[in-house]
């Protein structure tokens, strides 16, 4: 039984011998070929890194310039030559074309308002045509252009799909005439200039001259309003040093209002006319000026003055 037993032993102690010494082999050959394995691919990431670091930073820049230069030297090309331009002209056309089939295209436009602005005025500042898109229409920039004639004071522009525009205007009063600088104007009650073409038909409205007139036109025009005589007489307002006022009547005869109170002295005024017949003299001025005297120019060169409150 021994010598078996030992024989045991011994074989089981040289094969563990053999598994300890095979075993650090086996782990080296392991070691070793995942090392070379890493080295191999280590090797490829550093050289593919490499290269394209030379292609960053040497040859893509020169590409790039070289490509975005051609492709700007194309895209000149096309609009010198047109290609673009008609090119997009074609497909508004076909856009267009598609719209107006579909029922969207301008066919109709309703103009209220104008009774001095003929319709060929406001078509063109509309600058609409037919059948073009009615979602085309820029509403704001119609109004705009209509706003800058000369008879136009406000304009309404309305799309009313899916082909109707609708146009109203609000035209200026005229409400008298002025002698400016070069011309004569049609002015509003507010002083702005309306129009210096066709003044003849309106010879019926008050005239005023001198610079400053305008403006104050309308206060002057509601004073004189209320002495029936005067208004019947006079035929031009004249703004003197664009203080006060002269009034030009029948015959001429001119009358110089001051530049206070100038409100009192038409009522004086009235008073000379109607009790005082003061205008079948022969006389060329009056002269309302002063607080104490009237003065009278008459045509022969002479002057006469009388004091207030005494019989002229």
């Amino acid at each position: 039984m021994r010598p078996v037993r030992a024989a045991q032993k011994a074989n089981r102690s040289r094969a563990q011998v053999g598994r300890r010494s095979a075993s650090p082999v086996s782990r080296s050959v392991a070691r070793h070929g995942t090392r070379r394995a890493d080295t191999h691919r280590d090797g490829i990431v550093a050289r593919l890194g490499s290269l394209l670091g030379n292609v960053l930073a040497i040859r893509r820049p020169m590409l790039a310039l070289t490509g975005g230069l051609a492709l700007l030297t194309v895209i000149a090309a096309l609009f010198i030559g047109g290609y673009v331009t008609r090119a997009t002209a074609a497909i508004d056309r076909g856009i267009d074309n598609v719209l107006a089939a579909a029922g969207f295209g301008i066919s109709q436009l309703h103009l209220a308002g104008n009774t001095r602005v003929p319709p060929e005025t406001v078509l063109a500042a509309l600058g609409f045509r037919p059948g073009q898109p009615i979602f085309s229409v820029d509403v704001d920039a119609a109004r705009a252009r209509l706003m800058t004639l000369d008879w136009v004071a406000d304009a309404e522009v309305r799309r009313r799909f899916p082909d109707d525009v609708s146009v109203h205007l609000v035209e200026k009063v005229p409400f008298a005439l002025w002698r400016g600088p070069d011309k004569i104007y049609v002015i509003t009650r507010a002083g702005q200039r309306i129009t210096s073409a066709g003044v003849d038909q309106f010879a019926e409205l008050p005239h005023f001259i001198g610079a400053g007139a305008p403006e104050k036109a309308a206060e002057l025009m509601t004073a004189i309003g209320q002495h029936r005589a005067v208004a019947a007489r006079v035929r031009i307002m004249q703004r003197v040093g664009e203080r006060r006022w002269n009034l030009i009547l029948d015959d001429n005869v001119v009358v110089q209002l001051p530049e206070k109170g100038w409100q009192r002295e038409l009522e004086t005024l009235e008073h000379l006319i109607v009790d005082k017949g003061i205008l079948e003299r022969d006389i060329t001025q009056i002269d309302l000026r002063s607080k104490t005297t009237y003065f009278f120019l008459l045509r022969n060169g002479g002057k006469t003055q009388v004091q207030r409150g005494k019989s002229a």
